[in-house]
C-alpha cells in the first residue's frame, strides 16, 4: 500500500477548547462527508461531537485538531480528534442510572472500529472508522 494511501486531502480543523468546538467539529464534518460522497452524515456528527466535547472538557487546554478523511484501503472514513491532554479515554460499562459517561459506549457501537494513539510529543489522537 502505498504511503499516501491514507493521507489527509484537506487542511484539518484546529479549534479551540471552548464550547463552539463542537458546533465547528460538525460543520467542519458535514463538509468533508459531503466532499467525501456520504449520503448521510448523521453517526459522523454525533461521533465528532462526543470526541471533541471530550477534549473540551475532559482536556480543556491547548488546541483540538480534527481530521476527516478517507481510508482507501477498506472503503472507509477516518475521524480523527487529537488534543493535548495525556489521560486515555475509557469505555465504561453501560449503566442505565448514569447520569453521563455513555458518550464513548456510543461512538463504539455507532463505528466500524476505533482506538487511541498516544503521541510522543504531546497528547493523543483518537480515530474512528465510518462506513461510507
Amino acid at each position: 500500500m502505498a504511503a499516501g494511501a491514507l493521507a489527509p486531502e484537506r487542511p484539518a480543523l484546529v479549534l479551540e477548547p471552548t464550547d463552539q468546538a463542537p458546533g465547528m467539529a460538525r460543520r467542519y464534518l458535514g463538509e468533508r462527508f459531503r466532499e467525501l460522497g456520504h449520503d448521510d452524515d448523521t453517526a459522523g456528527r454525533l461521533v465528532v461531537t462526543e470526541l471533541v466535547t471530550n477534549a473540551y472538557k475532559h482536556v480543556g487546554f491547548g488546541h483540538i485538531v480534527v481530521r476527516v478523511f478517507p481510508d482507501k484501503r477498506d472503503d472507509l472514513t477516518v475521524i480523527e480528534v487529537w488534543d493535548e491532554g495525556g489521560e486515555l479515554p475509557v469505555v465504561r460499562e453501560e449503566d442505565h442510572d448514569a447520569m453521563c459517561g455513555r458518550g464513548l459506549l456510543m461512538v463504539v457501537r455507532l463505528v466500524h472500529d476505533w482506538g487511541v494513539r498516544p503521541l510522543n510529543e504531546e497528547g493523543k489522537i483518537v480515530w474512528v472508522r465510518c462506513a461510507r
